[in-house]
């Protein structure tokens, strides 16, 4: 039997899990420091949250679900589905709630993970899945600590938290706020938006799936499958505007400009929602709601540099007060930290924060020298700006289950080969050298300069080179 300890219960570890029970002879065990499974969409609860990936893709090619409500579904209705699929393929009893790891140690033939309480497990594989948005990132802010009204970050949304007829202040232009500021304009007295950078935007084509819909989805399945090959095609248009392909980036500029064009009549408001950044630095974001929310009278977006958080509300380098009861921090995640704060330490005693200080990589963004029969879901250089990450976490279950089965079929660890790793990283350092990325801001990139959390390329030439694998790759 191998022991097997997944760590976290989002859609990337229930992934895995699914495709390791399937073989008998491993025992699987996830800890989930939550009391619940949705990693992001257990976390992220704030008012107009929903998917920015079409449902049909947002979802597992082996887990279609018919009964979606609308095109891109609200979070309550990702996270309904993420617990259905867990429950039906028996996963919910292999997860441990309320168990946090502090760390894990490899002692030449196993791992040993230790939890928050003391409590230490005994795998002989580790599978690290908590993805790269599971540690909110809050900036530091003079006066923060003096405010005097109610400050939390989006993904610690909390249902007591008043909006109606307060005055609220937003901070920041992401994925998050483009939702929540269309939401509780017009329930808030007001609503002011910092800005640092305006993102680079595309109209939604969000619907509601009616009953007809939903009929022929159940008696024909192969409908759900067209459906999800159209939203992939759709994807790949996206993908290579990201990646500057000279048809059809001008094409999704063009389509960009023109809803600002229609959206935004104001002059100065839509030259300060305007990118001055290559389009793919942030995400692109899908909305029909962010332009006429900015534009409401009881909406201001803020372009000054924010230099105090006071009692009372933010301060910019203009020197204008702007007076706030709620502070709402809308700034992402620590996206290039991973796997902090566990401690992990490896093969002779190495500690993977050290080998990982210039930046986290890993082969295929899954396994790293040094730290044998250890395999990450959603690790480094595997995140997508246009399509799916769950297609991503697919393949790499799957990639897994295949490294698994020669680790029980073998008398000793598999650990990737050292030059190996590095030719592969030095490859996507290459490639990602000169992209849109490293002219970005901080979003993607390491103080080191590093870009450790895209993937560079297609998501298809990624599942062709983890489909299988390579056992000249490991020691």
């Amino acid at each position: 039997m191998t022991r097997i300890v997944i760590i976290g219960a989002g859609f990337g570890g229930i992934a895995a899990a699914i495709e390791l029970i399937k073989d008998s002879r491993h025992d699987v065990t996830i800890l989930e420091k939550a009391d619940r499974i949705g990693g992001v969409w257990r976390d992220n609860t704030y008012p107009g949250c929903a998917c920015d990936i079409p449902a049909p893709l947002y979802s597992y090619s082996f887990a279609q679900n018919p009964a979606w409500s609308r095109r891109y579904p609200p979070h309550r209705e990702i996270l309904d589905y993420l617990e259905r699929c867990a429950t039906r393929h028996g996963i919910m009893g292999r997860i441990r709630f309320g168990t946090e790891v502090t760390g894990a140690d490899w002692d030449g033939r196993r791992w040993t993970v230790t939890l928050a309480g003391g409590e230490r497990i005994v795998a002989d594989v580790l599978i690290p899945a908590v993805g790269q948005l599971s540690r909110p990132s809050i900036p530091s802010l003079p006066g923060a600590a003096d405010f005097r009204g109610v400050a939390l970050h989006t993904a610690h949304w909390r249902p007591d938290v008043p909006v109606d007829g307060r005055r609220i202040a937003v901070i920041g232009t992401g994925a998050s706020a483009i939702q929540l500021v269309p939401a509780i304009a017009g329930r808030a007295a007001h609503v002011t938006v910092f800005q640092r950078t305006p993102p680079w935007t595309l109209p939604k084509p969000d619907r509601r799936y009616g009953r007809l819909r939903h009929g022929a989805y159940r008696r024909v399945p192969p409908l759900m499958r067209a459906s999800r090959a159209g939203t992939w095609l759709l994807t790949l248009v996206a993908g290579a505007a990201v990646t500057g392909n000279r048809v059809t980036a001008p094409l999704v500029r063009a389509a960009s400009h023109l809803q600002r064009r229609i959206q935004v009549r104001d002059p100065r408001l839509r030259a300060q929602v305007t990118p001055d950044e290559p389009m793919g630095c942030k995400r692109i974001l899908f909305t029909n709601a962010w332009y006429p929310a900015l534009a409401r009278p009881d909406v201001d977006l803020v372009t000054e540099k924010i230099i105090a958080v006071t009692e009372d509300g933010i301060r910019t380098a203009d020197g204008v007060d702007h007076p706030c009861d709620v502070l709402v921090y809308g700034t992402g995640f620590a996206a290039t930290e991973f796997l902090v704060p566990m401690r992990i330490t490896g093969r002779d005693g190495a500690e993977l924060a050290e080998a990982w200080r210039a930046g986290a990589h890993a082969y295929l963004g899954m396994t790293v020298p040094g730290f044998p029969n250890m395999f990450l879901v959603y690790g480094p250089n595997t995140n997508t700006g246009n399509t799916s990450v769950i297609y991503f976490h697919e393949v790499q279950a799957r990639y897994i289950a295949q490294a698994v089965r020669l680790v029980a079929h073998g008398d000793k660890p598999l650990e990737v080969r050292a030059e190996r790793a590095a030719g592969y990283d030095a490859e996507i350092q290459s490639r990602l050298a000169g992209s849109v990325w490293t002219g970005c801001q901080s979003w993607y990139r390491t103080a080191s300069g590093r870009v450790v959390t895209n993937w560079p390329g297609k998501a298809q030439e990624y599942r062709r080179r983890a489909a299988r694998v390579d056992r000249s790759d490991f020691r």
